[in-house]
């Protein structure tokens, strides 16, 4: 019983960092703790497990799934989506072709 609850701890004091640094203002509640904790078991973090050899790797796994389904929280970095084509082509197909026919 107490793996688990050190477990649990541990898992919210991981959290609680990326969560406060998420969030502009205000402290962060147990409820939204529990929430988030809620969050990674559902992505599939089992705090449970006491001394797992994947530990890192469980919970990078199960963040990464959170923030997927979260969509985007923050407004920098991140990959641009779409594409834009307008005009024509800087160079004709005739012109294309003429550059690299050599006689």
């Amino acid at each position: 019983m107490k793996s688990l609850i050190q477990a649990v701890a541990l898992a919210a004091a991981l959290i609680v960092p990326v969560a406060s640094f998420a969030q502009s203002n205000g402290p962060v509640t147990r409820a939204q703790v529990r929430a988030e904790l809620v969050q990674l078991e559902k992505a599939g973090y089992s705090p449970a497990r006491g001394n797992d050899p994947h530990y890192p790797d469980d919970i990078l796994a199960a963040e990464a799934k959170v923030a997927a389904q979260n969509g985007a929280t923050s407004g920098y970095g991140g990959v641009a989506s779409g594409s834009s084509d307008a005009g024509r082509p800087a160079v004709s197909k005739a012109d294309w072709n003429a550059m690299y026919n050599h006689p």
